[in-house]
């Protein structure tokens, strides 16, 4: 797993951005992986750990698997 900081995350809107500690590219977040998690929400600034894999309708890495960490 990877260890990131939620950089964005809007709840009404459904989605944000987590920023990876190793510096790579920031992942995309939906509230569906939050869903999955048994997550409610996420706050700006949070430490989460998290599995990417290939969003089937867009084609592009996102968050698969997150926890708190």
């Amino acid at each position: 797993m990877t260890i990131g900081i939620v950089k964005f995350y809007n709840d009404q809107k459904g989605f944000g951005f987590i920023q990876p500690e190793d510096g790579s590219k920031d992942v995309f977040v939906h509230a569906t992986a939050l869903e999955r998690a048994g997550l409610g929400s996420l706050s700006q600034g949070q430490k989460v750990s998290f599995d990417t894999a290939e969003d089937r309708r867009s084609g592009k890495m996102a968050v698969n698997n997150i926890q708190f960490a």
